[in-house]
């Protein structure tokens, strides 16, 4: 099973569809049953679940209180930490930091070093619309991704990591600013997959492959 978190404030319904039919894809190719993607709010089914997804649109702080208030941090950062496969996406990536000039007061869930900034300068507020993304890392998640495909991409505030290792993509926005982060079984990023088309139903049958092979690992 496939847990996408509910804690009301995410884009539910199009990223469930998303990684369903991502999970058709990829299971009908080779004809084995694809695995169920569940919304949920509960803490005990996020952490049965066999990967996670993060997703959001909102503010910082309101997320993060409302994380905190249904007791999903715990098993949030118990999946993030294991070997179970982890996606967040846009502010979903945001809330793995420690804190966000969006909401100066809030603290993050702190899985990730580093704060979230917002864009300044002579540029459109937000950021909105087809981007590229540029030097994908070797993980599993964006197998197939080539620098410089686009995304699609809604926010006013970007993730900056204290560790730049963990940096997965790149994107130019009046600044260079990171616009994924993939180690381990985690992999966030700052732009919808689930809005970009065909690049971004690659980067879900991608997690759901990862997903796969994560619960059956072969010899």
């Amino acid at each position: 099973m496939i847990a996408v978190i509910d804690y009301g404030a995410g884009n539910l319904a199009s990223v469930r569809k998303g990684l369903e039919v991502a999970a058709q894809r990829v299971c009908g190719a080779v004809g084995e049953l694809a695995p169920a993607v569940t919304v949920t709010s509960d803490p005990d089914v996020v952490g049965q679940a066999a990967s996670v997804v993060l997703p959001g649109v909102g503010s910082f702080g309101d997320a993060a209180e409302q994380l905190r208030s249904r007791k999903l941090e715990r098993p949030i950062a118990e999946a993030f930490m294991s070997d179970r496969p982890f996606l967040g996406i846009c502010l979903g990536l945001q809330l793995l930091f420690e804190t966000s000039e969006e909401s100066p007061d809030a603290r993050g869930l702190a899985l990730v070093a580093g704060s979230v900034k917002r864009f300044e300068g002579d540029i459109k507020i937000p950021h909105m619309g087809w981007n590229q993304i540029e030097g994908p890392k070797g993980h599993p998640v964006l197998s197939g991704v080539d620098s410089g495909a686009y995304a699609y991409f809604v926010h006013s505030y970007y993730a900056a990591p204290s560790d730049e290792s963990v940096v997965a993509t790149e994107t130019e926005y009046g600044v260079r600013f990171c616009s994924s982060v993939g180690f381990g079984n985690v992999f966030a990023c700052q732009f919808h997959p689930e809005k970009s088309q065909k690049i971004g139903l690659r980067i879900l049958e991608n997690f759901v492959r990862f997903t796969i092979n994560a619960a059956h690992p072969r010899d």
